[in-house]
C-alpha cells in the first residue's frame, strides 16, 4: 500500500523505521507536528519523526491544523491508501480521514478500551495495572472509540517507569503496526468494535498530578514517581524550592517516619510516608542537573526531623 504517516515524537519512530523497512507498502510522506522551540537557545527544531523522514528522503507535511485547505489538498494529490499513526498529536478532522480509502490506524498504548486519551502508560502505571499493551485500531471521530484489528501485551515491571515502559511498547508496538498493515492490504484483518464495558480514560498529566501528597501510602507514592517519569517528573518542595524525585524505592522495614520526614544516613535518604518510608535514590534540585539524593542530601545538610512538602504534611 502506500502509506503516509502520522507522528511526532521519538515513541513514533520505531513504527515509522518498521514501515520505511517493509517491503509491502511505501512510506510517500509524513505528517507531523510544525518545529518547536527546544534546549537552552529556545531555537525551533524539528520533531523526531521529521528528523527521521528527511534522513530516509520522505516528504514531511507539517501543518498548524490538519484542517488547513492547504495540506488537505497535497493529501488528496498523494492519495494513499492507508495512513497509520503514532501520536501524532492533533485531531484528525473528517475531511481527512475521508482521504485513504482504508482510513487511518492508530496504535495506541494501552489494551483498548482501557486508558483511551493522551496518557496511556502514565496513567496504567498510576493505577498499578500489572499488564497492559498496544493496539491498533481505526480512527473515526471519537476518542480512541474506533474497531480494533490487533493487540499485543506487555507486563508492567515492579521498577518500570512510564519511559521505560513506553520504550518497551514503542519496538513491540512497531511490530504490531506493520503486521496490521499487511492484514489491512491482503484483507486478512477485520476491525472489531470496542466493547462497551471497561472503558477507562487517561488524559494528560500536568505538573499538579505529579505533585507527591506524602500523606499518602508509600505505594501511592512510588507509583507517581514512576508514573511522571520522565515527563512531567514528580516534585516536592524542600525549603520553598521545588524538587524533583527522579527515582525511589520502598522500604518497608521502616516505619517510623512521619509523611515527609527526611532521614539521612551515609549513603541514603529516606522519606516518610502515610504507611512506610521509601528511599530517595536520585533527585533534581530546581535549577540543577539530577544527582543521586544522598550527595544531595550532604550538600543541603538537613536537620533532624526536618519534612519534603512541609506546607502540604503539616
Amino acid at each position: 500500500m502506500k502509506l503516509v504517516f502520522a507522528g511526532t515524537p521519538e515513541v513514533a519512530v520505531p513504527a515509522l523505521d518498521a514501515l520505511i523497512a517493509s517491503d509491502r507498502h511505501e512510506v510517500a510522506a509524513v505528517v507531523t507536528r510544525p518545529d518547536a522551540p527546544a534546549g537552552r537557545g529556545r531555537h525551533l527544531v524539528a520533531s523526531p519523526v521529521a528528523q527521521r523522514a528527511e534522513e530516509a528522503g520522505i516528504e514531511v507535511l507539517k501543518p498548524a491544523r490538519p484542517r488547513e485547505e492547504d495540506f488537505l489538498a497535497r493529501l488528496r494529490e498523494i492519495a494513499p491508501d492507508c495512513c497509520p499513526v503514532v501520536a501524532y498529536g492533533a485531531l484528525l478532522p473528517k475531511a481527512a480521514l475521508e482521504v485513504p480509502a482504508h482510513g487511518w490506524v492508530n496504535l495506541h498504548f494501552s489494551l483498548l478500551p482501557a486508558w483511551r486519551g493522551a496518557a496511556p502508560v502514565q496513567h496504567a502505571i498510576l493505577a498499578g495495572d500489572e499488564m497492559t499493551g498496544a493496539s491498533t485500531f481505526q480512527i473515526e471521530e471519537g476518542l480512541d472509540s474506533g474497531p480494533v484489528y490487533g493487540v499485543i501485551t506487555e507486563h508492567v515491571r515492579p521498577t518500570d517507569t512510564s519511559g521505560d515502559l513506553l520504550t518497551r511498547l514503542a519496538f513491540a508496538g512497531a511490530g504490531l503496526l506493520a503486521a496490521t498493515m499487511d492484514g489491512v492490504e491482503d484483507g486478512t484483518l477485520k476491525a472489531v468494535p470496542q466493547p462497551a464495558e471497561g472503558i477507562t480514560l487517561a488524559p494528560k498529566i500536568n505538573v499538579e498530578d505529579a505533585h507527591i501528597d506524602w500523606r499518602a501510602p508509600a505505594l501511592r507514592v512510588d507509583r507517581v514517581v514512576r508514573g511522571c517519569t520522565p515527563a512531567p517528573g514528580a516534585w516536592t518542595v524542600f525549603r520553598g524550592e521545588r524538587l524533583k524525585v527522579v527515582n525511589a524505592r520502598l522500604v518497608p522495614d521502616r516505619t517510623e517516619l512521619a509523611p515527609g520526614e527526611l532521614s539521612v544516613g551515609k549513603n541514603n535518604v529516606y522519606v516518610g510516608t502515610g504507611s512506610h518510608a521509601v528511599e530517595l535514590l536520585w533527585v533534581q534540585p530546581q535549577g540543577k542537573k539530577p544527582m543521586p539524593a544522598a550527595d544531595w542530601a550532604r550538600g543541603v545538610r538537613i536537620s533532624p526531623g526536618e519534612k519534603v512538602g512541609a506546607a502540604d504534611v503539616g
